[in-house]
């Protein structure tokens, strides 16, 4: 029988006495627990008596955190938290410096405990530290162990740092303005200081005014990397308390002294490594140096406002060498700045303002782009000139790609974005560099340009860029998107809360794409690095032809807003993120990943990837894959088979190449017979008996496809690639009758095609049908694979262990126990 839930077995230890096991009631009060065990001690005055942890945090026990004692649990019987408070208040005031001493150690040591920090502080002895740390005639020992537990006592926040004295503060500022101090006491001054500012404003005040910012940036020059540490802290703790005139005072005062140079020289570059408080420090002060820029990021172009007006017309005038404009009439200098702007790759080229009304990233777009003009003038007149001389349609508009980079650099580097409380993600180059995002600018927009050209893109691929992560796509894509899926959406009755699903959905869809149906409503598919597509299943038994009948289903969905190959932007997206992700420590060492970074290389990784993520390469996942073919070839075929009876509508051509004539063709419900005729125009799916022509199955001889056709040879010479790979035939009866058909679409034509070779009993052999089987294998794999999720699967099977050479160890409970 187990026992109750309010018992639990503990053991409890003394010095110097035999350790107790007892039964802890949780419903009898902790001070009779307390009086048993004295009493099995014979202790007298159990008053003076608490329990404790021995392990890890040693933590009284109390009445509201005795709950979280658990069974096996080893506890300590020790002084109360009371008399402990008074021994050591006394202690401290003792005229022998030794006990002294030990009563500010042990001080330290229990502290962290909230019920004796409650009971010291209620005597009064968090001033008695304090009027000790103001008077500083202790040993440096002495004075460590007193700030450590005066920041104990604080750190639980039962007493106020506003409360502190100013002659308190001002001898914690001189201690950290001290050249020559112990650096235990340096160490904890930093980090009381810290505390001050950030509990109020009015202490910010204070302590800026006592400590010396100077010294900071000193002690980040020593060794010592908890000094180090410290430091930063108490100047991030500075910049992010500070209003926005301090802020900007501060943040003025340490670029004159060069701080970053001394962070990447002392810290960056110092023999440890970075820990992670530290580099918590490094991200604030990345974050907030990088956030100044978020004004410019946020502030549209004015087209009245002369200075930006002039940078445009600078841009210009550095990158073609132009006559002097002073002798052109008005309308000639207008029609050529509009040439010239058009070649700088500007969208509005009779007002280029109009590009950079955008926000983000706004003015700092034109920023990067004067940066770009004047620091590498050469560079820059090359790519602006060997991009507008082109005319095969693939050249790299330097305006909108730089206007597009800018926003991806602000992206990444996070501008306009607060700190994190628990950030760490820092750039060792931000540290190194003055003007981080203007020369991440320069390299990233050649790098951009190279891209362009081993993609071979054009600005249509550029137009098509998609929308990035959080972005809603566009209305019409949605509405395009459901209209070439063939799925229908929900019904004004339907329910409401998966509508608002399909508002949710992510575009583009792939073709091809998986649905698992799980009755009605709508259902999420995605896989591998595949976006989440929701899709309305309807109900199973209310669609025709049983096209929803099957536990999963190909969706034939078109990509609206798809191109050849991956845009140029997300791969320099990527390019930059996984060459920042490597930590480069200078401009020349992230240039030169970036640029090794190419096209190529970016597939192969993305591959690799892919298949790492999958776990596709493993033996047992291969094997597993070609045991569930078989299963998913057979779901192919069903669907194939459905799609057949549900029926296909195909164009006529006659002999004159007219496409005016309709007919329609689909496979009876038992399979047994080809059903067809013409139709009208306005005709979606018209019934099965109204179609007067049939063929049947079994008479079916063959299936032809190409140049195999019959009505390909009739026409020879006339028809173009694009019919021959579309055309398919079917003999049947005798060889001389055939069915000609020609199929509105690839996706079409390997639907048909495929269909009838399962009807023919042959294999189906479409490119659909490949990518369709590899998509549910993949499915399938994920699926099957959830319970293993970071569990590494062996190349080969563990090898079977030998028997054991007897079963002497086994019990025979068929025999009654005596």
């Amino acid at each position: 029988m187990p026992p109750p839930k309010d018992i639990v077995k503990i053991a409890i230890q003394m010095p110097g006495a035999y350790p107790q096991l007892i039964e802890l009631d949780q419903k009898k009060p902790l001070s009779a627990v307390i009086k048993e065990v004295c009493d099995g001690w014979n202790l007298p005055g159990p008053d003076n008596y608490a329990l404790q942890y021995t392990d890890g945090v040693q933590t009284y026990i109390t009445e509201s955190n005795r709950l979280d004692i658990k069974n096996g649990s080893i506890l300590r019987l020790t002084k109360a938290p009371g008399r402990c408070a008074e021994d050591l208040y006394k202690g401290i005031q003792s005229s022998d410096s030794g006990v002294r001493c030990d009563s500010l150690k042990q001080l330290a040591s229990v502290s962290t405990d909230v019920t004796f920090a409650q009971e010291f502080i209620s005597r009064d002895g968090h001033s008695l530290l304090v009027k000790m740390v103001e008077d500083a005639h202790e040993a440096p020992l002495v004075m460590t162990y007193t700030l450590t537990g005066f920041m104990e006592l604080m750190d639980h926040g039962i007493v106020s740092w506003e409360n502190l004295s100013s002659v308190f503060i001002k001898k914690i500022a001189s201690f950290v303005n001290a050249k020559v101090l112990d650096a235990s006491i340096q160490q904890l001054s930093l980090a009381i200081l810290e505390n001050m500012v950030l509990s109020s404003s009015s202490l910010f005040h204070l302590v800026k005014q006592e400590v010396t910012l100077e010294r900071l940036i000193a002690h980040l020059q020593v060794t010592n990397q908890q000094i180090q540490t410290k430091a930063m802290a108490l100047l991030m703790a500075l910049l992010q308390t500070a209003g926005e005139a301090d802020r900007q005072e501060l943040s003025a005062f340490l670029s004159k002294k060069n701080l970053r140079q001394y962070i990447y020289k002392n810290i960056i570059h110092s023999s440890g490594s970075v820990g992670d408080e530290m580099a918590h420090y490094l991200y604030v002060l990345q974050s907030v140096t990088l956030n100044h820029l978020e004004q410019r990021m946020r502030t549209p172009l004015d087209s009245y406002n002369q200075e930006q007006r002039d940078i445009l017309h600078t841009l210009r005038q550095a990158a073609f060498e132009t006559d002097s404009e002073s002798s052109l009439s008005h309308e000639r200098r207008r029609s050529l700045c509009a040439k010239e702007f058009k070649k700088l790759g500007f969208s509005n080229n009779s007002n280029p303002g109009q590009d950079l009304i955008r926000t983000p990233p706004g003015l700092l777009a034109l920023d990067t782009m004067a940066y770009f003009a004047s620091g590498y003038p050469g560079v820059y007149s090359r790519f602006v000139l060997e991009n507008s001389s082109r005319e095969d349609k693939h050249e790299c508009p330097f305006a909108r790609s730089s206007i597009q980079l800018t926003l991806i650099l602000c992206e990444i580097l996070r501008i306009g974005e607060p700190p994190s409380e628990t950030g760490s993600d820092y750039h060792p180059i931000f540290f190194s560099q003055d003007h981080l995002l203007d020369e991440l600018f320069c390299i990233c927009i050649q790098l951009l340009n190279k891209t362009w050209k081993e993609m071979r893109a054009t600005q249509e691929d550029f137009d098509k860029v998609r929308p990035g992560p959080g972005q809603e796509p566009a209305a019409s894509w949605r509405e395009a998107a459901f209209r070439r899926s063939g799925v229908r959406r929900p019904r004004a009755g339907a329910d409401r809360t998966a509508g608002d699903r399909a508002q949710r959905a992510v575009l583009p869809w792939k073709p091809g794409q998986l649905a698992l149906h799980r009755g009605q409503g709508w259902v999420r598919c995605c896989w591998g690095l595949s976006p989440v597509l929701w899709v309305w299943a309807g109900s199973a038994a209310g669609r025709s032809g049983g096209a929803f009948t099957q536990h999963r289903r190909i969706i034939r969905s078109g990509s609206p807003c798809s191109a050849n190959g991956v845009k140029v932007m997300q791969v320099v997206r990527e390019q930059i993120t996984r060459t920042l992700s490597s930590k480069p420590t200078s401009l020349e060492l992230f240039k030169n990943k970036v640029n090794a970074l190419n096209y190529s290389e970016i597939l192969k990784l993305r591959q690799t990837e892919r298949l790492h993520q999958e776990e596709t390469l493993a033996p047992p996942v291969l094997e597993l894959k070609e045991r569930l073919k078989p299963e998913l070839l057979e779901l192919i075929r069903q669907q194939r088979l459905t799609r057949l009876c549900h029926g296909t509508l195909f164009r006529k051509i006659s002999s004159r190449r007219r496409q005016d004539k309709l007919w329609y063709c689909r496979l009876s419900p038992n399979h047994k017979v080809l059903h067809y005729g013409d139709v009208e125009d306005d005709t979606d799916t018209p019934p099965i008996e109204t179609l007067q022509e049939k063929i049947p199955v079994s008479d079916i001889k063959a299936l032809l496809t190409g140049k195999d056709c019959p009505h390909m040879k009739e026409n020879k010479g006339k028809q173009n690639k694009e019919s021959l790979d579309l055309a398919f035939s079917i003999t049947y009866d005798v060889e001389e009758y055939n069915l000609n058909f020609i199929a509105s679409s690839r996706t079409d034509f390997c639907l048909w095609t495929d269909g009838l070779s399962v009807l023919l009993g042959r294999d189906m052999t479409s490119e659909c049908m490949r990518s369709e089987l590899e998509i549910l294998l993949s499915m399938e794999i994920k699926l099957r694979l959830l319970d293993l999720e970071n569990v590494p699967i062996p190349e080969s099977a563990p090898p079977i262990p030998k028997p054991p050479s007897n079963y002497n160890f086994c019990y025979d409970f068929s025999q009654t126990e005596q």
